[in-house]
C-alpha cells in the first residue's frame, strides 16, 4: 500500500513538498525492512526493537499528514501550535521510552511511589521506569492544561480532538494501572501501547489540521 501511495504521488506530479515527504515515507518503510531484519537476526535486542517502533510512529504521522493535508485548516495561532509541537515530542518521548522499558523487563523496577526502599531511583532501570512515569504525569498534565486553554474559547476548532484525548488519556492511565497490576503482562502492555499510539495520532492530526 505505501509503494502504491508513492507512485500515486509521484504520478499525480503533487507539489515539490509532498513528493519530497513521499521519499521519506519510502525511506521509512526501506528502513523498517531492515530494522525488522536485524530484530529477527539479533533475537530481539530491545533498542532495536524501539527503534523499529518509533519508525512507526513518524510512518504513522506521514500517513495522517498526507490523509489530512489538504483539507482546511482551522486558525488556533502560533502559542497553541508550539504547545502541541512539544506535546507530540514528549508522547513520543514517552511511548519510546515505554517501550524499551517493557521490552528490558524493567516495568516492575519501581513500586506505586517509591524504588524499593527508597523515593529516589538508584539504578539505571529505577531510572528509567521513574522518567518513564514523570513523562507520563508531565503528557497528562500538558493535556489537561490545553484542555482549559482550548475551553476557554467557544467553537475552538480543537474542542472536539481535546476531548477525544481526555478520555484517551483517562484510559492510558487506567491502562497503566493494569499493566502493573497484571505484572506486565504482555497483553496489557499491548494495550498500553496502543492507547499511547492513538493518543499520539489524535495529538499529530490535531497539529497537522491547525494553523497559525
Amino acid at each position: 500500500m505505501t509503494i502504491i501511495l508513492f507512485i500515486k504521488i509521484r504520478k499525480e506530479n503533487e507539489s515539490f513538498f509532498k513528493v519530497k515527504v513521499a521519499n521519506w515515507m519510502l525511506g521509512l518503510l526501506i528502513l523498517q525492512l531492515i530494522m525488522g531484519a536485524i530484530v529477527v537476526f539479533y533475537h530481539l535486542p530491545s533498542i532495536i526493537i524501539t527503534i523499529h517502533l518509533l519508525i512507526e510512529m513518524i510512518f504513522m504521522a506521514i500517513l495522517i499528514w498526507f490523509w489530512r493535508s489538504d483539507q482546511p485548516k482551522g486558525k488556533i495561532g502560533s502559542t497553541l501550535i508550539k504547545h502541541l509541537n512539544i506535546l507530540s515530542i514528549l508522547l513520543f518521548m514517552t511511548i519510546g521510552l515505554g517501550a524499551y522499558i517493557k521490552h528490558q523487563h524493567y516495568g516492575l523496577a519501581c513500586g506505586w511511589l517509591g524504588c524499593n526502599d527508597s523515593v529516589l531511583p538508584a539504578s539505571l532501570p529505577e531510572l528509567l521506569q521513574t522518567s518513564h512515569r514523570a513523562l507520563a504525569f508531565i503528557v497528562t498534565g500538558y493535556i489537561i492544561f490545553l484542555a482549559v486553554q482550548i475551553f476557554k474559547e467557544h467553537n475552538h476548532p480543537l474542542k472536539n480532538r481535546i476531548m477525544v484525548a481526555l478520555v484517551v488519556v483517562i484510559l492510558q492511565i487506567i491502562a497503566g494501572i493494569a499493566t502493573i497490576l497484571s505484572l506486565v503482562s504482555l497483553s496489557m502492555a499491548v494495550l498500553h501501547l496502543a492507547i499511547g499510539t492513538i493518543l499520539f495520532a489524535i495529538i499529530i492530526e490535531g497539529r497537522i489540521m491547525s494553523t497559525r
